[in-house]
């Protein structure tokens, strides 16, 4: 009876362990950036290019800010490396490889399907290096092609969704 008590225990503790490297329970999360798939009639814009990169540091802000996750730095060489191979939405698992190897326990991407000036979807996954496990995925759907609508997106997705505010 002790040795499965134990056995048990141990199971408990490497699978807490997974959670976050630091011990805090902490999800370290390694964000490989928004991506935007342009299904519209309209070239891409250099606008939309900026905003793209600003989704980028407004999720990393807020996710750290949130004290729920830490984000994990990419290092100029490997976001070279990434940036060489295929999307990381279709790496078929490298984006775990990419995670683990900064040390992170989730990996972390989105993507901004703009199907035409007016109607655009955000979408967010979050998944955990160690197993594979869909730990967050969602999609909004924007009206208007513009930086408040982006924004806004984003902001209600990660406050209603990712973090259960009202």
């Amino acid at each position: 009876m002790k040795t499965a008590i134990f056995a048990v225990f141990l199971a408990f503790v490497a699978g807490s362990a997974g959670a976050a490297t630091d011990g805090s329970g902490v999800p370290r999360v390694a964000f490989f950036g928004f991506e935007l798939i342009n299904t519209s009639l309209e070239p891409t814009t250099p606008a939309e290019s900026r905003r793209i990169r600003r989704l980028d540091d407004q999720l990393r802000e807020k996710l750290d800010a949130s004290g729920r996750f830490k984000i994990v730095a990419i290092p100029p060489e490997l976001d070279r490396e990434i940036a060489a191979g295929p999307e990381i939405r279709d790496c078929h698992g490298c984006e775990r490889d990419f995670a683990r190897g900064i040390g992170a326990t989730w990996a972390a991407w989105g993507t901004v399907q703009k199907v035409s000036n007016l109607i655009l979807n955000i979408n967010l996954y979050m998944e955990d290096v160690q197993t594979g496990k869909m730990e967050f995925v969602k999609s909004v759907d924007i009206r208007g092609n513009t930086d408040e609508s982006w924004q806004h997106g984003l902001s209600y997705m990660l406050r209603h969704y990712l973090f259960g505010e009202p």
